[in-house]
């Protein structure tokens, strides 16, 4: 992928979509390690999909046939498209081959651009530590903390597991805490940070991969493994999965359809063990307050 060189303009921010917005950009991909230079946005982009954004989406639909992209925007920044699909937002290049899950920041402001976004299409994730002052971080993040998503009425969102079938979840942490199921993606990068903090806590946790990013032969190869518990880190690592094998992946299949049913286009979606439930990340001294109120 060509990316052109950084231009630095005046910035002119407000309250409204990125696409609004005329800055500098870069983007830290989360889990490579790297970082790429991103030119200019478009400051006049249109509200109406581009010829550009709907030949992407085409691309998108047969590369992520199980991914439900809700809206492309190609006008965003020269050469990168900016992907929503529920509550994610990930970016690819107008050929829609290289995918780039990361944060986009504003060199010039120090502001966490994709933050900002991520708020606009989930106003309950948790969208972590904002690039700028340590102020502007908190303005952006307490609200969030340890709040549910609500319903229509306000109260916190129940979902019943009962009709999952067992042999969709891979088991792993404390065999003797409460259980926590996680509907994840292995190539989500809130979903690698959960996993890291439920790993720290006394918890069993039943993890039912779906594939928002279209990680699906990720989580087969990681449903297969002769070590499920190794395979897990793993795949949240990047590394390889040496251990795997030909199985049957249809319990896969069952979480995909669950999910969709219940209209999880996000992850990670944590699961109480009385059906209470938290979309997006926590910190753990939230996870482990939530999980005091569960009920008997």
């Amino acid at each position: 992928m060509k990316l052109k060189s950084l231009n630095l303009k005046s910035l002119h921010w407000g309250p409204g979509a990125l696409r609004k917005l005329a800055m500098p950009l870069a983007a830290i991909a989360l889990g490579s390690g790297g970082s790429l230079v991103w030119a200019n946005a478009n400051a006049n982009a249109p509200n109406a999909p581009s010829e550009t954004d709907l030949a992407v989406t085409a691309a998108l639909k047969e590369r992520l046939p199980r991914t439900q992209v809700s809206r492309v925007n190609c006008q965003v920044v020269d050469g990168v498209c900016e992907v929503t699909a529920g509550s994610q937002l990930f970016y690819v290049d107008r050929s829609a081959r290289y995918l780039l899950i990361g944060r986009v920041y504003d060199m010039q402001t120090r502001q966490d651009l994709t933050a900002v976004r991520l708020l606009e299409v989930n106003p309950d994730l948790l969208v972590g530590g904002a690039a700028g002052s340590r102020q502007e971080a908190q303005e952006v993040e307490t609200p969030r903390r340890g709040v549910s998503t609500p319903s229509a009425s306000g109260a916190p969102r129940m979902m019943s597991l009962a009709a999952l079938p067992e042999a969709g979840g891979i088991v792993w942490g404390a065999s003797s805490g409460p259980t926590v199921t996680v509907f994840s993606d292995f190539r989500c990068g809130y979903c690698r940070a959960l996993s890291g903090v439920l790993e720290t806590m006394n918890v069993r946790v039943i993890e039912r991969p779906i594939s928002v990013l279209g990680s699906r032969d990720l989580a087969n190869q990681v449903f297969c493994a002769r070590d499920r518990r190794k395979a897990v880190k793993a795949a949240y690592a990047g590394a390889p999965i040496t251990d795997t094998r030909a199985c049957d992946t249809s319990p896969l299949d069952a979480n995909e359809r669950f999910a969709r049913e219940q209209g999880l286009a996000g992850t990670p979606v944590i699961v109480r063990s009385d059906g209470a439930v938290i979309e997006g990340f926590r910190p753990r001294e939230v996870l482990e307050q939530w999980l005091k109120g569960a009920r008997s």
